[in-house]
């Protein structure tokens, strides 16, 4: 990885991965909320769900690195999980989207570190 793809790749990535753990947090809290609030709640998760899997899709698109492939993936299984009202194993794909991005994220720190820019 060339010193300009890390920078777009630690960006992204950083972006994608402070997102991720919202929408993570979001999905722990729907579980929280009384019957009759929960499906515009959970309505509402998925609209901020796949905004951020399009957000992950722009830095797929801007890297091509699988990673971020990887990550969309996952979250549109999180998704379909939301859906089913299936909010515990959700959360998890979404961790598991979390792992994938900050793997991009490690990847370009080191290249990062290694021209002294952090």
């Amino acid at each position: 990885m060339d010193l300009k793809d890390a920078v777009r790749s630690y960006q992204f990535s950083e972006r994608a991965k402070s997102e991720l753990i919202i929408c993570s947090q979001l999905e722990i809290a729907l579980t929280g909320f009384p019957d009759n609030e929960r499906p515009g709640a959970k309505k509402m998760l998925i609209m901020v769900l796949e905004q951020v899997r399009s957000e992950i899709q722009f830095a797929y698109q801007g890297t091509g690195m699988k990673e971020f492939r990887s990550a969309m993936e996952l979250l549109s299984e999180a998704i379909s999980l939301t859906e089913s009202d299936q909010f515990g194993p959700a959360s998890l794909k979404m961790s598991e989207s979390i792992s994938a991005v900050t793997t991009v994220a490690q990847g370009a720190w080191e290249v990062l570190s290694q021209h002294g820019l952090i």
